[in-house]
């Protein structure tokens, strides 16, 4: 054999692997052009998800200052109905002590109450405080009939003069 004819085989069988590498090549090459107008698809897919995801978070935001705004006032009412429950137990606790102390109802042991511990005030919607003084038996109907008379009182008030007027 001749050295010509060897390195024509060489070539050949190069030429022949070179052929069979470029018809591999040429289907993975058909493969991802076919592919790519699906990750054109996926990158747009995934351009709009992000400026989605981008909207809500700004959204959240927004939402989350108004939220803390909400939860300020929420406390602040919390606040004050605590202090107006604590109020309105204190004046209950009052009236009752009142009411028992009319009655005679007051053990022998319990301390006596004091002028003002038995003074009842009604409300500030009222010019002057509605009450029994316990050096005058008689202030606490004279004061509601006047009371329940008078114009510009609300129903409530009418209503809460008549019970203490029918507890007396």
């Amino acid at each position: 054999m001749s050295f010509a004819l060897i390195i024509d085989i060489v070539v050949a069988i190069l030429l022949m692997v070179t052929i069979g590498y470029a018809i591999v090549l040429n289907k993975r090459l058909g493969n991802l052009r076919r592919d790519r107008g699906e990750l054109e698809k996926l990158a747009i897919n995934f351009h709009a998800s992000t400026t989605r995801a981008d909207e809500s978070i700004t959204r959240l935001t927004s939402s989350v200052g108004g939220l803390q705004d909400q939860i300020g006032k929420a406390e602040s009412m919390r606040d004050d109905l605590i202090f107006l429950t604590e109020r309105g137990s204190s004046a209950a606790d009052r009236l009752e002590e009142s009411v028992r102390f009319s009655r005679g109802d007051v053990p022998v042991d319990a301390p006596k109450p004091t002028k003002a511990s038995v003074k009842l005030d009604v409300g500030a919607g009222l010019s002057e405080p509605v009450g029994r003084d316990v050096n005058k038996p008689s202030g606490l109907k004279a004061n509601v009939t006047d009371r329940i008379d008078s114009e510009g009182v609300s129903e409530a008030e009418k209503e809460l003069l008549k019970a203490l007027r029918s507890a007396s």
